[in-house]
């Protein structure tokens, strides 16, 4: 079902139009009511004047997550205090968070934006779906939650940690339709495989997001679940989740380009990228007035296509992402820098700074092992103290990251040194086949 057919199918033409109005007036607000960007235009010799359409999109500055935590926590905020009604977070590259504030009508904007998302995989007024996000600070949970309940769907606020008592509710409630991680779906599957519940479910679709995923992976959870399974993108600075979604299709995702501006460039270059071409994608918000933001640097990689789809939609698509250009990862739905580690590592002054993440996907879940190495006068102490170290080392780290890892100890010299850009990360995971 398609929602918002005036939107979601209106011509090219019809688009530009829309999006050239809404620049204008974005770059007129954000000049005017932050600070930040104001000096950005002026340096660069800008006025909002000059700004006549989108084909001058190209001529405002980036905006990175360097300088969302540089603004920490409400410097790029473009409307008073008195006005924002909700605040979301994500974690940042170093322990300060990314946050994101909403004012009333960024949360409707952001509810028919998911809403969408919902009715594209066939979700209505008769289904019930559990949201299985985090709720809190994280976009996850109250996004899909706010989008289901405008939909008109019966919700039900599962959120994570308890599978058990979700697969009781599932069976129970007679669930249709899930909103979680794709590796949890997995890990859910097989739970219900092992109860010998599957026959059981009434599932038929399921959003998932939040991580990487494959096309193997999906082809997987629609086997096990004989349901149809659908990918979720956003991200927190820009709205959350729902800032695009693929189709019954499933031949690139739906980008809403009437509220986000999606470019493709050269991460090297800063160049336009072509029809196709892979790079990295760059989103300018066209309605946000809490948070808007200029060419907002992703550093997801990916491509585009204006071609119109199968499904009858027009807007944009974007491809499966290819990677990033940065050294972030997404385990479980949190963001997780190399440069947290180190921080907290150093922080703790008992260890050397030379360590070494390793992601793998056990049984369906992501697991993060740290391995970190200790002075060479710790492996003549007694096991006990190995044991604590490793206890206080995994706390800070759980601390600093929001997400339990594993803590390997490890000997002086047995992490691998590079001449160049030292290697942090081995990702196991195949994520992007």
């Amino acid at each position: 079902m398609i929602w918002n057919e005036t939107k979601e199918c209106m011509s090219r033409d019809e688009l530009i139009n829309l999006q050239s109005a809404r620049l204008k007036k974005t770059v007129s607000h954000v000049y005017h009511n932050v600070e930040f960007y104001r000096k950005k235009m002026q340096q660069l010799g800008l006025e909002p004047g000059d700004i006549k359409g989108i084909e001058d999109l190209h001529k405002l500055p980036f905006t990175t997550k360097d300088d969302l935590r540089e603004n920490y926590p409400f410097g790029l905020f473009a409307v008073p205090q008195s006005q924002i009604v909700r605040v979301h977070a994500s974690s940042g590259t170093t322990g300060k968070a990314t946050v994101v504030g909403y004012t009333r009508r960024d949360i409707e904007i952001w509810q028919e934006c998911v809403t969408r998302v919902l009715a594209m995989a066939g979700i209505g007024i008769n289904d019930k779906i559990q949201v299985a996000y985090g709720y809190g600070l994280f976009t996850g949970g109250l996004g899909l939650h706010y989008g289901a309940e405008n939909l008109g769907a019966t919700v039900i606020p599962m959120s994570t940690g308890n599978t058990k008592r979700l697969i009781t509710m599932m069976e129970d409630f007679e669930v249709t339709a899930i909103a979680c991680t794709p590796s949890y779906l997995l890990h859910i599957a097989e739970c219900l495989e092992e109860e010998g519940k599957l026959d059981k479910i009434k599932l038929k679709a399921a959003i998932c997001g939040a991580e990487p995923w494959t096309e193997n992976m999906r082809k997987e959870i629609e086997n096990k679940l004989n349901l149809k399974a659908y990918d979720i993108y956003g991200l927190s600075e820009i709205l959350g989740p729902g800032v695009a979604a693929d189709c019954e299709y499933h031949k690139g995702l739906h980008i809403y380009e009437d509220h986000f501006l999606p470019e493709i460039i050269n991460p090297q270059t800063l160049e336009p990228c072509k029809e196709g071409e892979i790079g990295e994608l760059v989103i300018t918000t066209l309605t946000k007035e809490a948070l808007p933001l200029l060419r907002y640097r992703t550093k997801d990689l990916t491509n585009i296509t204006y071609k119109p789809c199968e499904c009858g939609r027009t807007i944009a698509r974007i491809g499966r992402f290819k990677g990033r250009s940065d050294d972030m990862l997404i385990i479980r739905g949190v963001n997780v820098f190399p440069s947290q580690v180190e921080a907290a590592l150093l922080e703790l002054g008992e260890t050397s700074p030379h360590y070494l993440l390793i992601v793998d996907r056990v049984n369906n879940l992501d697991v993060l092992e740290i391995q970190v190495e200790v002075e060479e006068h710790f492996f003549s102490d007694e096991i006990k103290e190995l044991e604590n170290l490793t206890k206080k080392i995994a706390g800070v780290l759980q601390s600093a990251l929001g997400l339990s890892v594993k803590v390997t100890l490890v000997e002086p010299k047995t992490i691998a040194r590079s001449e160049g850009k030292a290697k942090r990360v081995i990702d196991k995971r195949k994520l992007y086949e």
